[in-house]
This record gives C-alpha cells, structure tokens and sequence, in this order.
C-alpha cells in the first residue's frame, strides 16, 4: 500500500511540475514577446519614433528581466533532472511552440495588419508534429 502511495504521490508531483513548467513558459513568452516587439508597437503609435537605440534596447532588457524571471524557474522544474516531467529536447520544443503561439495571437492584437494566413496553419501543423516526434521514445 506504501508503494502505491509514494508512486501516486510522485506521478502527482510530476504532473504539476509539467503544468506549472507550461503556466511559467506562457508568462515568459507573453513578456518575452513584448520585449521584443513591443518597441515597434509603441513606434506606430509615434510614442518612440525619436528616441535613441539605446533607449529601446534598454527598455526590451528591461522587459526582458521579467521573461527570465519566468523562463529560468521554468526549465528548472520542468527537466527531468530535477525531477521534472521534461527532456531538454522536449522543454525546447515545448517552448518554441507555446512561443510562437503566443506571438500570433499577441502580434494579431497589437499589430492589426497582421492576419493568419494558411502558411502560417501549416506551420503550426509542423510544429505539433515536431512535438510528436520529440515526445516519441
């Protein structure tokens, strides 16, 4: 019955560490999306038209220190050596997914000129694939 218990107990331990590693890869790939295209959303809206290079890079580094608040405590509980549910390769391709699935839906709300197009469908069906093949044993 111990036995049981113990294996309950871990599997229920792995699946939360798999779902809080995809919740901290969701937040750190919105922030992460906006670090790096937020400059030319705030350019459209002559907000930053004048300012110097300098200024928009600092401004992502600055947004980017949130992404990496999210991303690195991400990778930490998701892989397997620490107990996580995830290979490297796994984590990587996870977060290439849930990155560009962000972007779309985020460039679709900040940049409306912007319109999913078949391409872009047969794309993500290579991506769900590569997730497929990288969860394959």
């Amino acid at each position: 019955m111990k036995k049981s218990r113990t294996f309950a107990a871990k599997l229920k331990t792995i699946t939360m560490n798999g779902f809080y590693t995809i919740l901290l890869l969701i937040g750190s790939n919105v922030f992460m999306t906006v670090a790096w295209y937020g400059h030319l959303k705030l350019q459209q809206m002559n907000i930053s038209t004048s300012w110097p290079l300098i200024a928009v890079i600092a401004l992502s580094w600055a947004i980017a220190f949130f992404e990496y608040l999210l991303q690195v405590p991400a990778n930490k509980l998701g892989f397997e050596g620490n107990g996580g549910p995830f290979t490297l390769m796994q984590l990587k391709v996870i977060q290439e997914v849930i990155s560009l699935t962000v972007f779309t839906v985020m460039a679709g709300m900040m940049f409306q000129g912007e319109h999913f197009q078949w391409n872009h469908a047969v794309a993500f069906l290579c991506l769900v694939a590569a997730v497929y093949f990288v969860f394959l044993k």
